[in-house]
């Protein structure tokens, strides 16, 4: 499990260091300039999803793992994989990278904030986790990428030109090599296997979640199709890297990874129609 952890941090970084690279400063904080979108952005990905995993866990008498993890995965936003995924969506890039780092900033306060409603509702089998921790995981995994890249721009304008055409299929790379690790963990490993006690009621309050996250996120975006598609992948991307390392927190944290796992690849899978959709959708739009 150090392995798959490890490698996650690794497509984490890489993935932070192509936006670093990619994207100007100005670009990385527009959404800041649109108190309105915003506002709605917020509410959409750190209110609205949290509480309606609230709701399903109150509905669904899930096993405590399933609901621990789901409860950490609805207190983690601002998934690194938001910008790559929105990809398939043809949403607005500027808007996509503005919000996921804007989402990630959030979540040093709201994760904590999110993780302590659910521990007033349920008994979740996991530690408390402070600010100081969130913050420390978003600082060297997001941030930091992020600054190096932007260094880069600005004192090595030339190394840009050359590694970002690399570092972004590297990216690609290291994100379907993770998506294939999470399969054939799932399948493969004895350990996770043994606890992959999910259910059928688990799996539909996983699918209940993505396909909730995704409506919230379409009907908050408003204005153009490339906003809306960007807004609904924000909301169903969670940050599975932030939610690993919470669960590595606690001894009981490698009971929780098939929930996490689970959540990404059906999250994955129920965006892919949408993202279609929404990309028709925006090319046909004059």
């Amino acid at each position: 499990m150090d392995l798959l952890f490890a490698f996650v941090a690794l497509t984490i970084f890489t993935l932070m260091l192509t936006i670093g690279v990619t994207q100007p400063l100005s670009h990385l904080t527009s959404l800041w300039q649109q108190p309105a979108l915003l506002l709605r952005s917020l509410l959409a990905v750190v209110v609205l999803v949290p509480a309606v995993v609230f709701a399903l866990l109150w509905v669904f008498d899930l096993p405590p793992e399933v609901a621990t993890g789901l409860a950490i995965l609805a207190a983690a936003p601002g998934a690194p994989l938001t910008t790559k995924r929105s990809e398939i969506a043809a949403a607005d890039p500027v808007y996509t990278t503005s919000l996921q780092l804007t989402l990630a900033l959030s979540a040093i306060l709201v994760t904590p904030l999110i993780l302590s409603v659910f521990y007033a509702g349920f008994s979740l089998t996991t530690e408390r986790v402070s600010p100081i921790e969130v913050a420390s995981q978003i600082a060297r995994v997001t941030f930091l990428p992020v600054v190096i890249g932007l260094l880069l721009q600005h004192f090595a304008p030339k190394l840009v030109e050359l590694i970002s055409k690399p570092l972004r299929i590297l990216a690609t790379v290291f994100l379907l090599i993770l998506v294939l690790a999470a399969v054939v963990l799932l399948v493969m490993a004895p350990e996770l296997r043994a606890s992959l006690v999910l259910g059928w009621p688990a799996v539909t309050v996983i699918l209940l979640m993505a396909m909730s996250a995704i409506g919230i996120g379409h009907f908050l975006g408003g204005g153009p199709p490339s906003r809306r598609g960007g807004l609904a992948v924000a909301s169903v991307a969670r940050n599975v890297g932030l939610a690993m390392f919470i669960t590595g927190l606690s001894e009981g944290g490698p009971a929780l990874l098939p929930t996490l796992l689970v959540y990404m690849l059906l999250g994955m899978v129920v965006a892919i129609p949408y993202s279609i959709w929404i990309k028709r959708h925006i090319d046909q739009t004059p």
